[in-house]
């Protein structure tokens, strides 16, 4: 074996304590010691998170999105509808919950992958779907929640995820997946 390649064992990192700072609705930040592979011990700040789900929504050859204002970005932004993972939720019933929430409408899914958002300090794992076969079948969106449904043609949506169009990374993601799904 090279001296580049390493065995995964070695690359482990050992919590050696653990220190919660912030415990909300939402998440939950620690800040870890941790012991590297070389013995020295460091700090790891980590978000815990309790899951996502991210639909790809197609009625016919138009997708379906949600623009919402997103606080941190101090911006509207558009997105293929998701939300987070209730405690006991299967990622299947998230999907369903929130595609009815946040379009009003339910469909046959289908899953595509998941993916970690960023798992350079956060684990977060988001669950995407595919969702057609689209009925009417509205469910109240969360008290907190405000946004509007827009449409765009498949074919445009998979030329600006292409693109970097789309400045959210479950959406681009989930385009392409599904893209790549549907033309295999």
């Amino acid at each position: 074996m090279s001296d580049q390649k390493k065995d995964h064992k070695d690359l482990r990192e050992e919590c050696v304590r653990q220190e919660t700072i912030f415990q909300g609705r939402l998440l939950r930040l620690n800040r870890d010691s941790v012991r590297l592979p070389n013995g020295v011990e460091t700090t790891r700040e980590v978000i815990y998170h309790p899951g996502a789900v991210a639909i790809v929504a197609r009625e016919g050859d138009e997708l379906l999105l949600v623009r919402q204002y997103r606080y941190a970005l101090e911006r509207e932004t558009l997105e293929i509808p998701a939300g987070k993972l209730e405690p006991g939720e299967t990622p299947e019933a998230c999907a369903q919950r929130e595609l009815r929430e946040e379009t009003g409408y339910q469909g046959k899914l289908t899953y595509l992958g998941r993916f970690y958002s960023t798992p350079g300090f956060s684990n977060e794992l988001i669950y995407l779907f595919g969702a057609e076969d689209l009925v009417w079948a509205p469910l109240t969106a969360d008290d907190d929640e405000f946004l509007g449904v827009e449409r765009m043609p498949w074919e445009a949506a998979i030329h600006k995820a292409l693109q970097g169009e789309f400045q959210d990374a479950k959406t681009t993601l989930g385009i392409l997946m599904q893209a790549g799904k549907t033309r295999d």
